[in-house]
């Protein structure tokens, strides 16, 4: 009985390494393309299905206008719990308001 104990032991120590690396894998910019376009599309605060997002390196830009300073700042947010985003370059841009609205 000890030796089967020991045995699956063995087992999980070899196999614990590999499945860590597994993890580690790296993540490709289209990868995270789709993945940051679908979050700043389906987030309530950003509705960001129209920005531009632009991944290289795991480095993504993001570009277009948002309507105000609180869903620029959110969009930054949501990009950098992404996996695999290394940094985030936030380029939107504030959009005028037509005069009376």
């Amino acid at each position: 009985m000890s030796k089967f104990f020991a045995s699956l032991l063995a087992i999980f120590l070899l196999a614990g390494p590999t499945l860590t690396a597994a993890d580690k894998k790296p993540v490709t910019d289209d990868a995270i393309h789709d993945t940051v376009m679908n979050k700043l599309a389906s987030d309530p605060v950003v509705k960001g299905g129209a920005l531009n997002v632009e991944v290289k390196g795991g480095v993504v830009t993001l570009s277009g206008p948002v309507a105000n300073e609180r869903q620029k700042d959110k969009a930054t947010k949501v990009v950098k719990k992404v996996k695999g985003v290394k940094d985030v370059v936030n380029n939107l841009t504030i959009q005028d308001r037509p005069a009376g609205k």
